[in-house]
């Protein structure tokens, strides 16, 4: 969208899913990094299968992710339904719409469910290691300030655009009954756990703004017709952005 067409033809990977490539092998080794410093980890084996979990899911979404967007070039609008498309609707024959509504189901739902899961059941297990009975510890420098804003946003995306309200708020609950369980032991959270508290709470706040200024959009609404209204940013660039360029 960004980067000239011509760079990154549509039958070649575009320059996004070379980052998500680099993302596929960096975040694992971080996640580990994560566990090795948490003093309560799970079992060896179970570490290895999340994050076997996580690579397999994170992959089928890149496969998934790359064909959707390079389908915007072709007039493919993700505020709409697959079946609903103006491209998709109209092909011949017709069981080539349940090929592309397969895909969408391997990206949205499978690919998203094992990557977030083992991503944000590590994130809180490496949570757990990080209280300390020293309040001198329990401050933040002036750099990890600096990044909460860019944080908070990367996990805002994660949120709406893989639509896991509910495995985020789940892991935010459990993170604020361990924080209230260890203050009764005497324990705060050292620096690393208020950077990781204070990004979840900015992202609900980002989150709760994202929903209010989206609330009465009849379209996204129709897309996202569920209890949980959480438009993904996708859909609303398609909607309403796509024909700035």
């Amino acid at each position: 969208i960004i980067l000239p067409l011509e760079w990154f033809p549509l039958n070649k990977p575009s320059a996004g899913d070379y980052f998500h490539m680099a993302y596929n092998v960096i975040t694992p080794f971080l996640l580990l990094k994560l566990i090795e410093r948490s003093p309560k980890t799970l079992p060896r084996s179970m570490i290895y299968v999340s994050i076997i979990m996580f690579v397999m899911g994170a992959s089928i979404h890149l496969v998934g992710d790359s064909v959707n967007h390079r389908l915007i070039f072709s007039g493919y609008q993700h505020h709409l339904s697959v079946r609903e498309n103006p491209i998709i609707k109209n092909l011949k024959p017709e069981t080539l719409i349940d090929s592309f509504e397969l895909l969408y189901y391997y990206d949205e739902y499978l690919g998203h469910s094992m990557w977030y899961i083992p991503f944000f059941l590590i994130l809180f297990i490496y949570f757990t290691g990080c209280f300390t009975p020293v309040e001198e510890e329990s401050r933040m420098p002036v750099a990890a300030l600096l990044l909460m804003g860019p944080s908070s946003l990367y996990y805002w995306y994660l949120v709406t655009e893989g639509q896991i309200f509910i495995l985020y708020i789940f892991t935010f609950f459990a993170m604020m009954a361990l924080v209230m369980h260890q203050k009764r032991k005497g324990l705060v959270l050292d620096s690393n756990g208020l950077f990781l508290f204070y990004s979840f709470i900015i992202t609900l706040v980002l989150i709760a703004l994202w929903v209010v200024w989206l609330w009465n959009d009849k379209i996204l609404r129709k897309k996202y017709p569920g209890v949980i209204y959480i438009p993904e940013p996708w859909a609303f660039y398609t909607l309403h952005m796509s024909n700035l360029h």
